[in-house]
C-alpha cells in the first residue's frame, strides 16, 4: 500500500524556564493510503504534539521543531514555504480536535457535508450556534469540516474524548464508514485502547517523546512486546471480571520531559527493569516483518493469557 504521510526522525521541543522539553524525541511512523493509524499513549506522551508538528501549527516561539522531515505525497512539509503549507491545511490534511465549540456555493457545500454526516435539515442547523448542538452533534459538524474540501488524510486529535460511550461509538463508527467510502486515511490520536482495538489498523505506541512499540492492531493485543504496552493493556477494564475486581495501574508518572532519566525512560516504572535499562537507551528494533519494540527484553516479556486478550 502507497505511503501518505512519512514522518521521519521528527524532533519537537519547548524552550521554558525549567528547561528543555523534549515533547517529540526522533520519532518515525507513517500512514499509507485508505488505513487508519493509532498514536496512543498516556497525557504528555507527545501524541497531540506529533499531530500539530505535522501541520507546523506548534505554538512559537517557546515550541519549535528542531529536526526532521514529514513526508506527505513526497513533498516534505517542514521545507515548504508558510503559503504553501496553508494550502495543505484544510484542503489535503483536515483535522478534528476534541472538545469542538466551534456564500451561495458555499451553504450548498456545507449542507452536503452536514448530511454526509447525518446531520438533516442543514439549511435550519447553519444558522445556529455552537451551545445549541448536542457533542456529538458538535463533533459530527468537525468530521464535515475536516472533510469539506476532500483531503486525503484526517488528523483526530481524541475525537470522542468529551462524549458519552453511546456516542463515542457512532462517532467512531461514522468515522470508520466514511473512511471506507471516501479512501481517506486516518491518524487517530488517542489514550482509548478500545477505540484501538476495534477502529485501526495500525498502532504506534507513544511514552516520554518517543514511540515505544509499533505493530498492527491485532498483533498489539495479541503479543505486546513493551512493558507499557503491557501495563496499558492490563489497566483497560476486562467485561468478564467481576464488577468490584481491582483494575492493575502501572505505578508511578511518567517523567518530566525536561529532565529525561538515563537510559530507558520507562525503566523507573517497569517491573521487568535490568541494570542494562538504567543505562543504555534501547533502539526501536524488530521483533517480526510488522512488529517493532525499543525494550531490551522484548523477546523475553511475558506474553497475555487468552483470558487477558480475549476478555476486553
Amino acid at each position: 500500500m502507497e505511503v501518505l504521510l512519512d514522518v521521519r526522525g521528527l524532533r519537537t521541543q519547548f524552550h521554558t524556564k525549567a528547561g528543555v522539553v523534549r515533547a517529540v524525541d526522533g520519532v518515525s511512523w507513517n500512514v499509507r493510503k485508505g488505513e487508519t493509524v493509532a498514536l496512543v499513549g498516556e497525557s504528555g506522551c507527545g501524541k497531540s504534539v506529533s499531530a500539530l508538528s505535522v501541520m507546523r501549527l506548534v505554538s512559537a516561539p517557546a515550541g519549535r521543531i528542531v529536526e526532521g522531515e514529514v513526508f506527505f505525497k513526497g513533498r516534505n512539509l517542514l521545507a515548504l514555504p508558510e503559503e504553501e503549507m496553508r494550502k495543505v491545511r484544510g484542503r489535503e490534511i483536515g483535522m478534528i480536535f476534541q472538545e469542538p465549540m466551534t456564500r451561495a456555493q458555499a451553504q450548498t457545500r456545507a449542507v452536503e457535508m452536514l448530511s454526509l454526516v447525518g446531520i438533516t435539515d442543514g439549511a435550519r442547523r447553519l444558522r445556529q450556534f455552537p451551545h445549541q448542538f448536542s457533542g456529538g452533534m458538535r463533533q459530527r459538524i468537525m468530521i464535515a469540516m475536516a472533510l469539506a474540501c476532500d483531503p486525503a488524510l484526517i488528523l483526530a486529535d481524541e475525537p470522542t474524548t468529551a462524549l458519552d460511550v453511546t456516542i463515542q461509538a457512532q462517532i467512531l463508527e461514522l468515522m470508520k464508514s466514511l473512511s471506507r467510502r471516501l479512501g481517506v486515511a486516518i491518524l487517530m490520536i488517542t489514550h482509548n485502547l478500545g477505540v484501538v482495538a476495534r477502529y485501526a489498523d495500525r498502532v504506534n505506541v507513544m511514552y516520554a517523546g518517543k514511540i515505544v512499540e509499533r505493530a498492527t492492531a491485532r498483533e498489539t493485543y495479541a503479543n505486546p512486546r513493551h512493558p507499557y504496552t503491557l501495563g496499558l493493556l492490563r489497566s483497560v477494564p476486562r467485561l468478564d471480571e467481576p464488577r468490584r475486581a481491582k483494575l492493575q495501574p502501572i505505578p508511578g508518572q511518567p517523567p518530566d520531559l525536561s529532565r529525561l532519566p538515563a537510559g530507558c525512560s520507562f525503566a523507573p516504572r517497569c517491573a521487568y527493569v535490568v541494570d542494562r535499562c538504567r543505562a543504555e537507551v534501547p533502539p526501536l528494533d524488530e521483533i517480526s516483518a510488522e512488529h517493532l519494540s525499543a525494550c531490551w527484553l522484548a523477546k523475553d516479556l511475558p506474553t497475555l493469557t487468552p483470558a487477558e486478550v480475549t476478555g476486553r
